[in-house]
């Protein structure tokens, strides 16, 4: 756990070096562990032609969705993407490009890259267009296509807790793509809610070690709920 102090104070900081063009890893599932404060720092410095890897794109005004606003992506590889209505809009008049990709395999493509592994063979996407133009083989009588890897010029991530050499801990379900995230940027980005002393942390519990992150900011958080769902009082 030992290490040095990565913790900035401003997120002109957290986000210094990101430039117009680089390819933008982001954390998160629908909204929940989302690094939102990160993204609005995006959107404040106006970096464009990025490329953002993401399970998803946000929703209208929130999230990655506001980098849409200002026409800021070029393109998006993301597994879902049906909660934007601006998103479908750039998509059908071509000014946003699309990846698509099946969900357990961006993940996989995510943490091979954290791995340093350049590429790897799956059955999900086979025969289908998702497996178009890929080289494919045959182990154990299954045909299999080959993936490669993701890595990103920065990583954007969402934690609960860390202390200032950058271990982190995830809560619950945001923990989703966070750590996959963590391990495949040149330059990972950490905003927490808490950053605490670093004997406050179970070394049994981390989820990131800091060897994967160069910097951990600290901030407020709306935590926005995408759909809620009551159940009937009848």
């Amino acid at each position: 756990m030992a290490g040095f102090d990565k913790v900035v104070t401003s997120y002109a900081d957290a986000m210094a070096g990101l430039e117009d063009g680089m390819t933008v890893l982001a954390g998160g599932f629908g909204l929940c562990g989302i690094p939102e404060n990160l993204i609005q720092e995006i959107k404040r410095r106006q970096t464009r032609d990025l490329t953002i890897v993401s399970n998803n794109c946000g929703v209208d005004g929130f999230g990655l969705g506001v980098l849409l606003e200002d026409k800021q992506v070029r393109k998006m590889i993301s597994s879902y993407v049906g909660e934007n209505a601006l998103f479908e809009k750039q998509l059908l008049q071509g000014e946003l490009e699309v990846e698509l990709t099946p969900q357990g395999t961006l993940a996989e493509k995510m943490r091979a890259g954290g791995a340093g592994i350049p590429a790897f063979f799956t059955a999900t996407g086979v025969g289908t267009p998702v497996g178009e133009g890929k080289e494919t083989r045959i182990f154990n009588g299954r045909e299999y296509l080959m993936e490669e890897a993701i890595t990103g010029d920065f990583a954007i991530v969402k934690g609960w807790k860390a202390d200032r050499y950058g271990n982190v801990i995830y809560r619950h379900t945001a923990q989703n793509f966070n750590p996959l995230a963590a391990t495949a940027g040149k330059i990972t980005v950490v905003e927490v809610e808490e950053i605490v002393e670093v004997d406050e942390l179970d070394p049994a519990q981390i989820h990131t070690p800091g060897i994967y992150v160069d910097r951990i900011i600290q901030g407020s958080f709306e935590k926005r709920i995408e759909k809620r769902t009551v159940r009937s009082t009848d």
